[in-house]
């Protein structure tokens, strides 16, 4: 079966960036990492490729192994509907940290509570609790 896999191209941190998510949320796990090996492509040991869930979501990720003039860009972000005010809070919270405020949490006329960060790795997200 065809399916939409986002994928996350990290410079270097891929690993920790994997186990700083599945550690923050809930539902989340890494189901499989793939590391390079001594006199391959990659620098040795960092992540080749690793597919992991957040919240049921599958994601796959790799540690580039060429440098690019790029990086992350907010206009595409992972939209994570939370469950309850606690876990908003604490994960706007966590994410923020080392990282960049785009819109405060806060009220908006489109959500009850909403905020959009760009957290320490350059990755882009919105939290948001149902309406």
């Amino acid at each position: 079966m065809m399916k939409v896999t986002p994928f996350l191209m990290f410079a270097g941190n891929a690993e920790e960036a994997i186990n700083y998510y599945t550690s923050l949320i809930e539902g989340s796990k890494i189901i499989s990492m793939i590391r390079y090996g001594a006199n391959e492509a990659g620098t040795e040991g960092s992540v080749m490729q690793a597919t992991f869930t957040l919240k049921d979501q599958e994601f796959m990720c790799i540690d580039s192994n060429v440098k690019h003039q790029f990086t992350f860009t907010p206009s595409f972000s992972i939209f994570l509907t939370c469950d309850s005010e606690e876990e908003i809070d604490r994960l706007y919270s966590s994410l923020a940290d080392g990282g960049q405020e785009l819109m405060p949490l806060g009220d908006y006329s489109f959500r009850k509570k909403f905020g959009w960060i760009s957290d320490k790795f350059g990755v882009s997200w919105q939290l948001t609790l149902p309406i």
